[in-house]
């Protein structure tokens, strides 16, 4: 037998790692989240195509779909007149809202002048008052700019019972302006010199470079935007007296608390109509809408 010492390797042990407790926690508390926010869309969408019986003892599926449910409602509630309402509305809303927002939010990150702290700081402010806070003075502007508009424009400009009241308004917004205001200010200034050496100004840097590299934001204060016009309900109840420029919002109210009292089935169909033109929406946007709240306020 050799002399020659025999070295005896010892296997190393893998030290066991700890169980995922805290994982399991943070999959359950989603969970359960996700349960409580879709159980009512469920519930919306499953009572919708059941019978007035099947919706009022509570059922959760239906025997048989009445698909015919949403026709119903549709034409008892005069849907067609209130989204087409609604479509002008928020389209108008939208396009205000851009117009105004991008070159505020554009000149509180790109430019400097004089006050510009202090101001950017009063707009902040507005967003801790609560909106009904604000509801009676903006009311009395209105008020005072439907005399107004009368006495110089006459009835073609009036704002009560008219898109002016329920579009103005909202084309200024502090939250839009600041969250485009965070997105632009991480723009690297590089491409802003590379613009002057070419002779581009402010103007031609935000449209031509700022915007384009800006599309995720500008989608996302545009769905906000959408959703914010599209479910007004309190607003248009104050400005309006007749049917001709309600919204969606108010023909549901009116559809559930006058027309279809008890009717819990023909009112979830209208619920479920009212719904869709957002879920079309975010359908279409939900990249750049994730990507903009993901990408907005880190730094300023």
């Amino acid at each position: 037998m050799s002399n020659a010492t025999m070295t005896t390797h010892t296997p190393i042990e893998t030290p066991s790692k700890p169980f995922p407790w805290s994982t399991i926690f943070s999959y359950i508390v989603l969970a359960i989240g996700v349960l409580v926010m879709v159980t009512p869309f469920f519930w919306m969408l499953s009572a919708s195509v059941m019978t007035q019986a099947e919706a009022q003892f509570g059922e959760v599926l239906p025997k048989e779909p009445q698909w015919d449910n949403y026709q119903t409602a549709w034409d008892t509630a005069n849907f067609d007149q209130y989204m087409w309402n609604s479509t002008r509305i928020t389209l108008i809303t939208i396009t205000g809202l851009l117009i105004f927002c991008i070159p505020a939010a554009y000149a509180f990150a790109r430019m400097e002048f004089i006050g510009k702290n202090i101001l950017f700081t009063i707009m902040l402010t507005t967003l801790m008052i609560p909106d009904v806070v604000t509801l009676i003075p903006n009311f009395l502007t209105v008020v005072w700019l439907d005399r107004f508009s009368k006495a110089v424009f006459g009835e073609w400009f009036a704002w009560f019972n008219s898109w002016p009241s329920q579009t103005i308004p909202f084309m200024a917004s502090a939250f839009t302006i600041f969250l485009l205001r965070q997105f632009f200010a991480q723009i690297p200034r590089d491409l802003w010199d590379a613009a002057q050496i070419d002779g581009a100004g402010h103007f031609t840097f935000m449209t031509r470079i700022v915007l384009p590299l800006s599309r995720a934001p500008v989608m996302t204060v545009v769905t906000f935007a959408f959703i914010g016009s599209w479910n007004s309900l309190l607003w248009p109840l104050l400005v309006t007296q007749t049917d001709d420029w309600r919204p969606v919002a108010v023909g549901l109210q009116k559809f559930t608390s006058a027309d279809a009292v008890g009717d819990f089935h023909l009112q979830m169909a209208a619920s479920v109509i009212m719904v869709i033109p957002i879920l079309i929406l975010y359908f279409f946007t939900q990249k750049q809408f994730t990507e903009g709240i993901a990408t907005s306020g880190l730094k300023g």
